[in-house]
């Protein structure tokens, strides 16, 4: 772990290059120590894959004493860490043809069957590793490695709000609809975003997700909305 001074107000702390489980689990137990112990001179901290920018309440404190105090809690705090309890947040799914745009192309690229792509997705437990893009936008890891893929070539203009979708070796869920480059697998009914929360995004570093694959009037039920003419249109006109 280091720490870096960034701006006048931001510090960065960087943990290791890769991403993975335990990088992630670092990061987090750092984002709750610097929050318990340095709250009050903290305004915003941003954690990702693996590090986390903070934006220092200069008005509290100097970024020196600050960082020499961030330096001090995290090597303290490394050597008692201990497995945080994470949630684990189940997401019901619609895989139907209607809402999987790209289903087509992720069985060309993968070799499976549809029904085959659905179980493996629907089957792992996947990690919050990073929030960002998007209020309630989650990077979620790792994708079972026979669905990894690149990026679209070409991105889509407007992706459907709700819609799950597949990348490398991430997946993850729009929280509304916006230009997109991931695969399109299906789409949730569930709001990801609700200002009534204490936590805005149902999402949260560290948490445990899983699908639960749901069929086409379960998605309806639950409020679901099958409309992708706008998408098609957007695409269409896109390409023209």
């Amino acid at each position: 772990m280091k720490t870096q001074i960034i701006s006048e107000n931001t510090i960065m702390v960087y943990f290791t290059n890769t991403i993975d489980a335990e990088t992630s689990e670092k990061v987090t137990q750092a984002l709750y120590a610097l929050q318990n112990s340095l709250g009050n001179f903290i305004l915003d901290a941003i954690p990702s894959y693996h590090s986390i920018l903070i934006t220092v309440d200069i008005l509290q404190t100097g970024m020196s004493d600050f960082q020499q105090q961030v330096e001090i809690l995290l090597s303290q705090s490394s050597s008692t860490a201990r497995p945080l309890p994470h949630l684990e947040i189940e997401l019901p799914v619609y895989y139907g043809e209607e809402v999987a745009l790209d289903a087509a192309e992720i069985c060309a690229h993968s070799g499976l069957s549809w029904p085959e792509v659905v179980e493996i997705h629907s089957q792992t437990s996947y990690r919050v590793y990073a929030i960002g893009f998007a209020l309630g936008f989650a990077y979620l890891g790792n994708l079972d490695s026979r669905l990894q893929m690149p990026r679209k070539s070409t991105p889509r203009t407007r992706v459907p709000k709700g819609s799950v979708a597949i990348a490398e070796q991430q997946t993850a869920v729009y929280p509304k609809a916006s230009p997109g480059g991931w695969h399109i697998i299906g789409r949730t009914p569930i709001s990801l975003v609700d200002f009534e929360r204490e936590n805005l995004s149902l999402f949260y570093i560290g948490a445990q997700v899983r699908f639960k694959a749901i069929s086409r009037q379960q998605f309806i039920d639950m409020g679901g909305d099958l409309n992708t003419s706008e998408q098609i249109d957007t695409d269409k006109r896109a390409k023209s």
